[in-house]
């Protein structure tokens, strides 16, 4: 049944040419790269370990993550251009987020960071630390934290994974915004002023990808329900 959830989203999601807005390889200074390396190491060492406890005690739970990082895969290879060159796309990553915690998707974030900048060039070795944290922490603790205060006021579950996926992919283009503003710092510009600058880059076409992302995640995980839900339950009890 996970296979067919994951040749749907293939079918559907087939990632086209294009330059992605994960930072490139080469483009941070050395410092900042191996700053934000070192900053997601522990992340990355937490949600191995309690990934491996999930899937010790739900052998089936491999199968649904594998599924995850499809999905983390697919959406964040699906990009559109923006302005000034650029291009935005949609991240996925709450969906693995809300199924099996914030911390676990550290692992599926470097997995598929690591595959899309050997395989498709985008993004970058040297700045794999960055992105990861980007996409995988922030990305993924923010649609958490949005899922558990929607759920406290008694929003419905759609309404609160809608959010959720919403806001996570807000905030991840905040964050990398805030890492390349923080890495080009200088005399006459400062962190707001390239803080700024970076996000006007991408809010143009963001903002509607969010709302996008935000409805196919609860699309999404819908269709997981309908096929696994005592599988889901398990890992996840609270997505009743």
């Amino acid at each position: 049944m996970m296979k067919n959830i994951s040749v749907f989203l293939c079918m559907i999601l087939i990632p086209f040419y294009g330059f992605g807005m994960h930072i490139a390889e080469g483009f941070l200074p050395k410092e900042w790269a191996g700053f934000w390396t070192l900053i997601f190491l522990p992340f990355l060492i937490t949600g191995f370990k309690k990934l491996k406890k999930q899937t010790e005690l739900i052998p089936k739970a491999k199968m649904l993550f594998a599924v995850v990082c499809a999905f983390v895969f697919v959406l964040s290879s699906f990009k559109i251009p923006s302005v000034a060159g650029s291009s935005s796309h949609l991240t996925g990553i709450a969906l693995g987020a809300i199924l099996f915690g914030a911390s676990s998707m550290s692992v599926a974030g470097i997995i598929v960071l690591l595959f899309q900048a050997l395989l498709l060039a985008h993004g970058g070795l040297t700045t794999l630390g960055a992105n990861a944290f980007s996409m995988a922490v922030v990305g993924a603790f923010s649609a958490v934290w949005v899922y558990k205060l929607a759920s406290k006021l008694k929003l419905s579950q759609w309404i609160s994974v809608f959010l959720a996926a919403f806001v996570s992919d807000v905030l991840i283009y905040v964050s990398t915004s805030a890492q390349l503003a923080l890495a080009f710092q200088s005399d006459s510009t400062t962190f707001i002023d390239n803080l700024m600058k970076f996000m006007s880059v991408f809010a143009v076409t963001q903002i509607p990808l969010a709302i996008i992302e935000g409805v196919f995640t609860a699309f999404v995980l819908k269709l997981i329900l309908s096929y696994s839900k005592n599988e889901v339950l398990q890992i996840n009890p609270a997505l009743k």
